[in-house]
C-alpha cells in the first residue's frame, strides 16, 4: 500500500510539473500575441511596459541593440512613436500597421522562469489615400516578412519579454511585388546613442534584408536527431557557388558578459523538452 501510495504521489508530481510547463508555454504564446496586438495599433507606452526590468533586456533590430528598458523605450516610443504617430500614444487616422504572429514555436527551461520563442510575422502596412496630404510619409503601401527569435523571462509571477530579436526578412511594394523590391529597403542604423537621440546602444555586424536569405538560428535542435544544424547550412551562396563564398551564417549571440538563466551546457537527449544551449553560439 505504501508503495502505491509512492508511486501515485510520484506520478502526480510528474502531472503537475507537465502541467506547469504547458501552462507556461501557453502564457508565453499569449505575451508576444499580446505585444503584437499593441504593436499593431502604435500602443508604445503598453508595448514598453511589456519588456523586463532586468538589465540584460534588449531588442535586437536591423543590426543594432537597443538595450535595458531605457534603450527599448527609445526604439518604441522614440523612434517608431515619433515616426508613425507623431509622438501620440495610439493610431493615427488612415495609417495601417498589422503584425500577423504565427508558427510559434515555445521552450520553456526546467527552472519555468526563462523560455524562447521562435515566431514568423507577416505584416501589412500602409496609409490611405485620403490622408496623402496630411501624412508625412505620403500615400504607400507595403509588405513585410520576419522572424523572431526571442527570450521571455518571469518577473514576480508574470512572464515578460526579454531579449527580443526581430529579423526582416523581406519587404515589398504592394503594386510590384517582392522581386522588385530594391535592395537595402530600410536604412541601417549608422550612429548611435547620445549622438543619435535616438539610436541604438550598438551596431554590430548581422545585417540581412532580402534578397540575402541566410537563416536565422533555431533555438531548439532537431526534433528526430537531437542535433543542432551544421553552420554552413545556415549561410546562402548564390546558386552553384561553394558555400565559403557566402556572407557568414546568422548568430544569436548574448552582447559581452550576459548569459542564459536556466540554459544546460550539455547536449539534449532524445526527447527531453527542456531549453538547450544554443549550439550554434559555441566556439567551434
Amino acid at each position: 500500500m505504501e508503495q502505491e501510495f509512492a508511486e501515485l504521489k510520484s506520478q502526480v508530481q510528474a502531472l503537475q510539473k507537465e502541467l506547469t510547463r504547458v501552462s507556461d508555454e501557453a502564457e508565453v504564446r499569449k505575451t508576444h500575441h499580446k505585444y503584437g496586438y499593441y504593436l499593431d495599433k502604435c500602443l508604445y507606452n503598453e508595448v514598453v511596459d511589456m519588456f523586463a526590468d532586468h538589465p540584460d533586456a534588449y531588442v535586437e533590430f536591423m543590426g543594432a541593440r537597443y538595450r535595458g528598458k531605457e534603450g527599448i523605450r527609445r526604439l518604441y516610443k522614440g523612434r517608431f512613436q515619433q515616426t508613425f504617430v507623431k509622438g501620440r500614444n495610439g493610431p493615427v487616422h488612415g495609417f495601417l500597421l498589422d503584425h500577423i504572429m504565427m508558427q510559434d514555436i515555445i521552450d520553456v527551461d526546467p527552472t519555468g522562469t526563462h523560455a524562447w520563442c521562435r515566431m514568423r510575422a507577416l505584416m501589412q502596412a500602409g496609409t490611405h489615400q485620403s490622408i496623402e496630404e496630411d501624412y508625412p510619409r505620403g500615400h504607400r503601401q507595403w509588405w513585410e516578412g520576419g522572424l523572431y527569435e526571442n527570450e521571455y523571462i518571469k518577473e514576480g509571477g508574470a512572464w515578460k519579454l526579454f531579449r527580443y530579436r526581430y529579423f526582416p526578412f523581406w519587404h515589398a511594394d504592394f503594386e510590384r511585388g517582392w522581386s522588385h523590391t530594391k535592395k537595402n529597403y530600410i536604412p541601417w542604423p549608422t550612429t548611435t546613442f547620445p549622438e543619435d537621440p535616438l539610436g541604438p546602444d550598438e551596431i554590430f555586424d548581422q545585417k540581412m534584408l532580402w534578397p540575402d536569405t541566410r537563416v536565422v538560428p533555431f533555438h531548439y535542435p532537431h526534433p528526430v536527431t537531437g542535433k543542432a544544424i551544421n553552420t554552413d547550412d545556415l549561410r546562402a551562396p548564390k546558386y552553384g557557388a561553394e558555400v565559403t563564398t557566402s556572407d557568414p551564417a546568422l548568430t544569436l549571440d548574448l552582447p559581452v558578459g550576459q548569459v542564459r538563466p536556466g540554459a544546460t551546457q550539455e547536449e539534449p537527449k532524445l526527447g527531453d523538452k527542456v531549453l538547450p544551449e544554443l549550439v550554434q553560439n559555441k566556439a567551434e
